[in-house]
């Protein structure tokens, strides 16, 4: 089994339909945009004649409506796996979702899911008494966590905090007791990993083709089913940019632009959680890829 990984725009999905002919694999999704039937243009999704090249699962099976997790994608992946080794296909998971590499190679911890109000009141905490106080209150309650969490990282801190008090339970306690979804040495990881500046070019050059081949309709089409904005699919990058040129609150040419800055700001977060999170993969330089990936 194979696992690539890589920023957006790196040429992953170009790379996995070539190596998928040559092999006869079938492609599995890890990327958590392209889950969403909604997001075919905004999420660079494998187009109908790239799907019919070769197998493709788990791709575009979710309503924009759902919250798709680590842990749900997880318990779907698995079963599409054991289906292709029963039937002696080789797999090929494609993405870019960080987490779903780390629950198939280390595992991640079965958490429970904090409600809302937990959460809010613990960044209303943090905002209140501030990153260092913040941190002593939570080595108070989880002592790994805030000695491990880096400075400035504000979603990770007050996540440690509302699991420990939503729970009664260490978030450090909760993440030791993990186990790998894919036995040791059943796999093999490739990571493409562009130059910065290329990878930022191609990353403007799928914004230009995302419009062209409908971008606005497809942000149209969400906005006027009314979504919650913080479900996953209405956070994906290009729709909060399209969605106010659409409201006539900028120009289309600030809304591209603004999703040019997005996209790179999302690529450069993937280069770095790669990076540091995978250093024992195979690395590799950009796919000449001009489609997806």
């Amino acid at each position: 089994m194979t696992l690539l990984a890589g920023p957006t725009a790196s040429g992953k999905s170009a790379l996995a339909l070539e190596m998928a002919e040559r092999t006869g694999a079938a492609i599995v999704n890890a990327d958590s945009q392209q889950l969403y039937a909604d997001l075919r243009v905004l999420s660079a999704r494998p187009s109908t004649g790239e799907e019919a090249r070769a197998e493709h699962r788990l791709y575009g099976v979710a309503d924009a409506a759902e919250a798709w997790s680590v842990g749900r994608w997880s318990r779907a992946v698995m079963p599409v796996l054991e289906d292709l080794a029963a039937a002696g296909r080789p797999a090929l998971l494609v993405g870019g979702t960080g987490l779903y590499f780390t629950a198939l190679t280390k595992g991640l911890a079965d958490v429970p899911d904090v409600p809302l109000e937990v959460r809010e009141a613990a960044g209303a905490l943090y905002d209140r008494l501030g990153e260092a106080a913040f941190r002593a209150r939570l080595a108070a309650v989880d002592t790994a966590a805030a000695a491990r969490i880096e400075a400035g990282d504000r979603q990770r801190l007050t996540r440690a905090w509302a699991v420990a008090e939503h729970t009664g339970r260490a978030l450090s306690d909760w993440t030791a007791e993990t186990t790998p979804l894919l036995a040791p040495g059943s796999w093999t990881g490739l990571v493409l990993e562009p130059d910065r500046a290329a990878l930022y070019a191609r990353c403007d050059a799928r914004v230009a083709r995302m419009v062209a081949d409908g971008a606005l309709d497809e942000v149209r089409a969400l906005v006027a089913r009314g979504l919650d904005p913080a479900l996953p699919a209405m956070k994906a990058v290009g729709v909060r940019e399209f969605a106010a040129h659409l409201a006539g609150e900028t120009t289309l040419e600030t809304a591209v632009e603004a999703t040019r800055q997005a996209t790179r700001n999302y690529a450069k977060r993937q280069l770095t959680w790669f990076r540091n999170q995978t250093p024992e993969w195979t690395r590799a330089p950009a796919a000449d890829a001009q489609t997806t990936g």
